[in-house]
């Protein structure tokens, strides 16, 4: 009877996906973060003729949301608030724009000063370049976070063995535009979203194989796509339709 047991409880884990994440997860070492999807197709972009300097001073989380937790006050946020350093590392890797540090512009400011008077104080006739300008200010931030846009699931249970799997559905939303720095026009404007999913996966064993003795076992997880990398994926798409749709309205223009 016990060996019965085991094998439909055996049969019932199988069945949940990705068995392999039963098994607790063991240290690991720092690793580059990869190239997702989203930044494979931004790199699939045709060459521009040049690299446009553009400068971005803030790239903020405007939703005000708040990780949920349940029967405790949180003061975490849903959205992470390194958007800005998320959108520069794009904006450099895409080709298409020189980004100019503007978010720490008060502290080149103060290192400039430093230099300066540390080259009076040699005597030295060097003296320090200019900024550089930027022809375009980028604009906007993540706009849109909502929870639970999606919940679902399904399982079965028999004779006390049973297994679930449930999933959740959120969205964040970006906004993106490119202004001329002459002229204040909006050159173009472009919103980009994605979906954040979140799924739990479980099976267990309840029942008495005998008088006065009970076997009860359970196992299962749950996965969560990490909201910095959705943010990721998000920013680079939108500077993808921003650079496309910039290419069809002849704001700039692809290499021939």
């Amino acid at each position: 009877m016990k060996k019965i047991i085991i094998i439909i409880l055996t049969v019932a884990l199988s069945a949940c996906s990705h068995l392999g994440q039963l098994i607790p997860p063991e240290k690991s070492l720092a690793v580059q973060v990869s190239e997702t999807e989203a930044f494979k197709e931004l790199r699939s972009l045709p060459k521009p003729k040049g690299a446009i300097p553009v400068s971005v001073y803030s790239f903020r989380d405007q939703t005000g949301q708040y990780k949920p937790q349940a029967n405790v006050s949180s003061f975490s946020t849903a959205v992470t608030q390194g958007g800005t350093s998320i959108l520069m590392q794009a904006l450099s890797d895409s080709e298409w724009f020189m980004p100019v540090e503007r978010e720490g512009l008060q502290n080149i400011i103060t290192e400039r000063k430093i230099t300066r008077a540390a080259l009076q104080t040699n005597k030295s006739d060097a003296d320090l370049p200019a900024l550089t300008t930027a022809k375009i200010i980028l604009e906007g931030g993540i706009i849109s976070y909502d929870s639970n846009t999606v919940t679902g699931g399904f399982g079965a249970e028999y004779f006390g063995i049973g297994s679930s799997e449930l999933y959740r559905e959120d969205m964040i939303s970006v906004y993106m535009r490119a202004i001329d720095v002459r002229t204040g026009k909006v050159l173009v404007s472009v919103a980009t979203s994605k979906k954040v999913l979140s799924k739990e996966v479980r099976a267990g064993l309840f029942r008495y194989v005998s008088f006065k003795r009970l076997l009860e076992a359970e196992a299962g997880y749950t996965t969560n796509e990490p909201m910095h990398t959705c943010v990721k994926q998000t920013i680079e798409k939108a500077i993808t339709e921003l650079v496309q749709k910039g290419i069809e309205r002849k704001v700039w223009h692809a290499r021939v």
